[in-house]
């Protein structure tokens, strides 16, 4: 239940913010809120999300075969 609020607190502050200049339709909760509501609630529960290194972040972008 504390997800649920959480979101609905940081999408409120998200519309406050953009809404003026959102489309007028049915939106999801962005990518970014819904991951930093994940980060906190792990955090809380003293759990971590491991992170991609620079060198992983390059590897994944790339498109040369042999990758």
């Amino acid at each position: 239940m504390d997800m649920s609020f959480a979101n609905q607190l940081f999408c409120a502050v998200y519309l406050a913010r953009h809404g003026q200049a959102l489309e007028k339709r049915v939106h999801g909760v962005p990518q970014e809120i819904d991951s930093e509501v994940a980060r906190l609630k792990l955090a809380a529960m003293d759990i971590a999300i491991d992170e991609l290194t620079p060198e992983q972040r390059e590897y994944l972008a790339s498109w040369e075969e042999g990758t």
